[in-house]
């Protein structure tokens, strides 16, 4: 019976000998797909989401249906045509974009509460998208025309996106970039408003935002009549939701009634002021036809310009360098509503199938003259709110947009623009982030902070398509950063005592040699490994940014810490190496005494556990720092690996000649070489140093070299399995049984 049987008690299976497993690239084309008829289907089933629920409808679905419907078409209507104002188009264009919007959704959204329609940070990039064209192109295009083509294009874009499943570059924004560039848009938009809430001309409201509060200020003085209507709507607005809000708390059983009069209280004002301004103007208008205050006038009934949209070629090129950050906005404002409310309301969306149905809406609403539309925040959380099941509710809003567009056009003639503009900053000013959540990005990450303030500053001083570009490539830079310089720590050990059924237990856990303030108390007492073993633990994917860092630590910790293994203190200086300094000042004795007191180097364990990923360049550097130790060390050392979680990773170092016992002489100094060296070269064992061939690692008998501490599981048969191959000696489950692999192998090591 083996020393196995005896152990275990049991009769252990003699497994034959085979080469080392390894993933193939078999195995990766077999993971894409193992069916792919089946695949094919399910993607194009998956391509109308209505599908899944349509057939279980019923009327409870209805109830709440109906009443989130009719909610946020009371608040769609007017807000349409106030964000028409902001994107420099007749007001019919932002009725045409809400009913599209809503309707064509619902047929591939999937998420219930996102309501699709204009929005104040889109419309704010379509007005500047229009005044840079007619910059550059003067009297080519109008205004409509260019947001249409917009539409279309970034809309054909994001489907793109979407069908090719490419949604997943969303995620490369964060959270504090999307926050910094809505809330700067946010004050662009409502520094925008304010003007045409007094009344105030003569200025450009689409230059920076800077410049337009420095002639708002100066405008004063001009201050007109509009401002009555101006001012009272956007105090009346506040008022009723700030009462309705009291009022919620203070009758709790109420609430819902006074969520739903706080609701309704955008139609309410523009009722209120239209009437006030009918029963003031009507008679009031000059012999240039000129009425005391700004009202909207003729909406044309209807929809006017219903047909194929014209896309002139010359305006796509001269739209060419404004898609990137209109077509940024549109998807990522959109992503971000809907991942927010799925979180809120306990459901996961589809960031590719919720892009495919933003490129949907605004291409078919390019038939419509639409200019594009998004996820909109307050009106979500309004359908949200009021009780939304499906989202069938869009259905509702479009015929309450339909009703609005053929049955109340003519009440729209005497609607005052300055309530309009009430509107939209009462709508917009909720878009600005709150001090508490500034504070929040300071809190977890000061670098953070800065990108989203880098985001305000920048729109505010320059536009929002820089502010954009700002933010997102802050991000990135902050990304790679990370990557490049990530967090990694030299281990020891501690003993942790526990209770378990009534019995104390004892283990060890590995911590950072170098207290962390606030991870581990400072009282604790971390126990460096056996002399002459390393653990080292990687904290990122070890990639090609980062695979030089990790090597300069590895090598520069084992030259402060571990004894050199050539004397070299006797070494004449025309025969150093041209990068050895030679002795210090205080002279070659005391640096050979010094060296003396360092242990000898015999293995290094490093800790995967961390580690998803790994290229050809991070295993050039390992075997490089490997080289570099052992030149060091004079000798061979072991390389002992925890916790290989990705078969990939285990390919990776394998081909690099770890883990197995490959010998040094026979693994290449460089995998993959970038410059191939052929000419005056010999043979490439004759290029390294002979080593022993009893080295544990690099060397000798492979049959002799598996370490003590392999882990064995129960086997389907009777007996016991390695759970790691035996041809992987090196390899193991966890960091504790890599140390002590590590550590027993010291003794012979040490004869070396």
């Amino acid at each position: 019976m083996s020393s196995l049987a005896k152990k275990w008690g049991k009769k252990a299976i003699d497994y034959p000998e085979e080469p080392v497993p390894v993933v193939s690239s078999r195995d990766w084309i077999q993971s894409l797909s193992t069916d792919p008829k089946n695949d094919i289907k399910e993607y194009f089933a998956s391509l109308f989401p209505i599908l899944g629920w349509i057939g279980r409808y019923n009327l409870g679905w209805l109830t709440g249906d109906v009443i989130a419907g009719l909610t946020v078409g009371m608040v769609v209507v007017p807000q349409g045509m106030s964000y028409a104002q902001i994107a420099t188009l007749p007001p019919e264009y932002g009725l045409y974009s809400s009913f599209v919007g809503v309707l064509i959704y619902c047929f591939f959204a999937t998420s219930k509460d996102v309501s699709i329609g204009p929005v104040a940070v889109m419309s704010l990039t379509v007005s500047q998208v229009i005044k840079h064209i007619n910059d550059k192109h003067p009297g080519e295009w109008d205004g409509p025309q260019i947001a249409t083509t917009l539409a279309f294009i970034c809309g054909f874009i994001v489907l793109g996106i979407g069908l090719l499943r490419l949604g997943w570059i969303v995620e490369f924004i964060p959270a504090p970039a999307v926050s910094g560039f809505m809330t700067s848009s946010a004050i662009s938009i409502v520094a925008g408003q304010v003007p045409g809430l007094m009344g105030i001309t003569g200025f450009d409201t689409r230059a920076a935002t800077y410049k337009v509060i420095i002639n708002t200020l100066k405008g004063l003085p001009r201050t007109t009549l509009d401002a009555a209507w101006g001012l009272t709507g956007l105090v009346a607005l506040y008022s009723i939701r700030i009462i309705c809000d009291r009022l919620s708390k203070r009758f709790p059983r109420r609430a819902r009634w006074f969520f739903f009069i706080s609701v309704l209280r955008n139609a309410f004002v523009i009722l209120v002021l239209t009437i006030a301004a009918w029963l003031y103007t009507r008679h009031r208008r000059n012999s240039k036809g000129k009425y005391p205050i700004k009202i909207l006038q003729d909406v044309p009934r209807g929809f006017k310009h219903v047909g194929q949209p014209v896309i002139d070629p010359d305006l796509v090129s001269a739209l060419a360098s404004q898609l990137p950050f209109a077509t940024i906005i549109l998807l990522l404002e959109h992503i971000a509503i809907s991942k927010s409310f799925g979180r809120l309301n306990g459901y996961k969306i589809n960031p590719n199938q919720e892009l495919i149905a933003i490129g949907v809406t605004n291409t078919i609403g390019s038939c419509f003259a639409a200019y594009p539309a998004t996820g909109s925040f307050s009106r979500s959380a309004l359908k949200s709110k009021s009780g939304v099941r499906t989202p069938a509710a869009g259905i509702i809003t479009a015929v309450v947009v339909i009703v609005a567009l053929y049955g109340l056009t003519p009440a729209f003639y005497w609607i005052p623009n300055a309530g309009l503009s009430a509107v939209i900053i009462h709508a917009v000013a909720d878009l600005v982030a709150s001090p508490a959540q500034v504070y929040s990005y300071w809190r977890v990450s000061p670098l953070e902070f800065f990108v989203w303030f880098a985001a305000v500053i920048v729109t505010v001083f320059s536009s929002i398509e820089n502010g954009i570009y700002t933010s997102i490539c802050a991000s990135l830079a902050l990304l790679l950063v990370r990557v490049a310089h990530p967090r990694g720590s030299f281990l020891g050990k501690v003993t942790v005592k526990a209770e378990s059924g009534g019995t104390e237990e004892t283990r060890e856990v590995f911590l950072p040699l170098q207290h962390n303030k606030g991870i581990v108390n400072s009282h604790v007492k971390v126990i460096p490994p056996s002399p002459g073993v390393l653990i080292y633990r990687f904290e990122e994917s070890y990639l090609y940014p980062n695979s030089s860092q990790l090597d300069s630590t590895l090598v520069d910790y084992v030259k402060e810490n571990t004894r050199r293994g050539k004397d070299m203190s006797n070494v004449p200086l025309s025969q150093r190496p041209w990068n050895d300094p030679g002795p210090s000042r205080h002279g070659a004795e005391v640096d050979a005494a010094a060296n003396e007191k360092l242990p000898t180097l015999h293995a290094v364990v490093m800790d995967f556990s961390s580690v998803s990923q790994m290229d050809t360049t991070a295993v050039q550097s390992l075997i490089d720092a490997r080289n570099v130790i052992e030149r060091w060390a004079d000798h061979p050392v072991e390389f002992h690996f925890a916790t290989v979680l990705s078969p990939w990773i285990r390919r990776a170092l394998i081909a690099g000649g770890f883990g197995t016992g490959t010998s040094a002489a026979r693994v290449p100094h460089e995998i993959a070489a970038v410059v191939p060296y052929r000419d005056g070269l010999i043979d490439n064992e004759s290029v390294h140093d002979p080593l022993p061939q009893d080295d544990l690692e690099t060397g000798g008998d492979f049959k002799k070299r598996v370490p003590s501490s392999g882990s064995y599981t129960e086997s389907t048969e009777t007996g016991y399995a390695p759970l790691i191959s035996s041809d992987t000696p090196f390899f193991h489950l966890d960091l504790a049984r890599a140390v002590r692999a590590a550590e027993s192998g010291l003794g012979r090591l040490g004869q070396l």
